[in-house]
């Protein structure tokens, strides 16, 4: 009840202008300023969520096993890539500019591929997810690892400390907070990278529906599911900084012992 009512009193402007945006939103349609077929009305949005939440639900959960997939994916593979760049320089040079090439490459451009090398499976849609979200976990859980305080590597070294326990003692406990900024951005990142790879070759997902609805000119259906895909993102959102949160308060909890 108490993180309810300091949520509220954080987020009360945004919860008001919000109302009101989705009230004029509603009159502006049902007025006939603007027609509903170009932008239907937020009770027609409710109304298709609720007649079809069956079929959004199992599309829903498809976005969400790719989602999930793909996001652990470049988690493990970008903090693996970060740490070995931190203590491998070779790696770094060879594999760095790599990593920002790929962001610069249109991925609706790469989504054919994928689709070529992989079919119209999960994977093709993975394998979007995972280019998405890899760059933010790589890039700031790198930066993070060099952001470290020398002093403290200084004091270590000079008490005989090797390298691991310099990374483990400092070095890793300093890069939590912006690894876990790249983990908040890679979270929303694969909800986008996931319906990227729907919307270009899929047979289920919300990215598909979209697509499908907006073939049929179905507005609410198109609505209705971007709906869905911004309340998944802010969901994932919501658990990686809840993660966060446990994390820290973890931390300073051990530190008071």
């Amino acid at each position: 009840m108490n993180s309810m009512k300091r949520l509220f009193k954080d987020y009360y402007l945004f919860l008001a202008a919000a109302a009101v945006l989705l009230v004029l939103w509603e009159w502006l349609v049902r007025t006939d300023r603007i027609p509903s077929f170009i932008l239907p009305p937020p009770s027609g949005i409710l109304v298709s969520l609720y007649e079809n939440r069956e079929v959004l639900l199992d599309h829903c959960w498809a976005t969400l096993k790719e989602t999930i997939l793909g996001f652990l994916i470049a988690a493990v593979a970008g903090v693996s890539l970060a740490v070995a760049m931190f203590f491998v320089k070779s790696v770094e040079k060879m594999v760095y500019p790599a990593v920002l090439i790929s962001q610069t490459i249109p991925i609706i451009a790469l989504s054919p591929i994928f689709v070529l090398w992989f079919g119209y499976s999960i994977w093709s849609k993975v394998a979007v997810t995972v280019l998405i979200a890899f760059f933010p976990i790589v890039v700031s859980t790198y930066d993070g690892l060099n952001r470290h305080d020398k002093d403290y590597v200084d004091l270590l070294r000079s008490m005989g400390a090797k390298r691991w326990q310099i990374f483990k003692k400092v070095q890793l406990p300093m890069a939590l907070p912006s690894f876990m900024s790249g983990i908040k951005l890679a979270a929303v990142f694969s909800v986008v990278g996931a319906t990227i790879g729907e919307w270009l070759g899929a047979s289920e997902g919300l990215g598909y529906y979209s697509r499908r609805m907006s073939g049929s000119l179905n507005a609410a259906g198109v609505f209705s599911a971007i709906f869905l895909l911004t309340l998944l993102g802010m969901c994932l959102f919501g658990a990686a900084a809840l993660a966060e949160k446990r994390m820290f308060k973890w931390k300073e909890n051990r530190k008071d012992v």
